[in-house]
């Protein structure tokens, strides 16, 4: 874990930015396609703390972005070249755009300065989005990664992040996955070596004392 210097230089609020990754109704909402998913995103508190840092980073003046999956009804230019995708198409909650599916989900809270990025394929909340130039617009060089799933999104968009040039960070108790057991694993082993490791409390408690 950084020291609180440390962290305070990396979370300068002028030159960060917080990604919400799929926390959106049909993911980890209560009518989820992923009803497993949902419910560690809910009863590991994860949900709660990525909410918790929205609001602290709409406090901070920190840019946030919702990123956010979503298909065609008609699926088209939606990849069927991986097992996940195939599985997506039979799941009984479909991530339609335009339905209530693809709203970010409660209790995160979305400002008017938010920005809410929506992809139509793909595995990566960054890479063929519009994540990339908007961040660097915004002279962002911090990016810090919350949401679901421990399993895919949130390795993909730290990787991405990192390939980039942006310094990623993920408040480990603001990610989650399936099985319960897996998150922690994956951060120790993986997502570690990578980004900067820290809480929703050490992040919060950096912005309060930058006001």
């Amino acid at each position: 874990m950084p020291s609180s210097a440390q962290l305070a230089e990396l979370l300068d609020p002028a030159t960060t930015a917080l990604l919400t990754v799929e926390c959106q109704q049909g993911v980890v909402g209560e009518d989820s396609a992923l009803p497993e998913l949902a419910r560690e995103a809910r009863e590991s508190g994860a949900l709660d703390n990525v909410a918790r840092l929205v609001a602290a980073a709409h406090a901070a003046s920190v840019q946030v972005l919702h990123a956010v999956a979503e298909r065609r009804p008609d699926g088209r230019g939606a990849g069927r070249n991986a097992r996940l995708f195939r599985a997506a198409e039979r799941l009984p909650v479909q991530q339609l755009s335009g339905t209530r599916a693809v709203r970010v989900a409660p209790p995160i809270e979305v400002a008017e300065e938010d920005l809410v990025v929506r992809r139509l394929h793909g595995l990566s909340p960054i890479a063929g989005t519009d994540v990339d130039p908007l961040l660097r617009n915004l002279g962002c060089r911090t990016l810090i990664v919350t949401g679901v799933s421990a399993n895919v999104a949130i390795p993909n968009a730290v990787f991405d992040a990192v390939n980039l040039g942006y310094t990623a960070v993920v408040p480990a108790d603001a990610i989650a996955g399936v099985p319960a057991d897996y998150t922690p694993v994956v951060v120790r082993n993986t997502l570690s070596l990578v980004a900067t490791v820290t809480t929703t409390e050490d992040v919060v408690g950096v912005w309060k004392g930058a006001r």
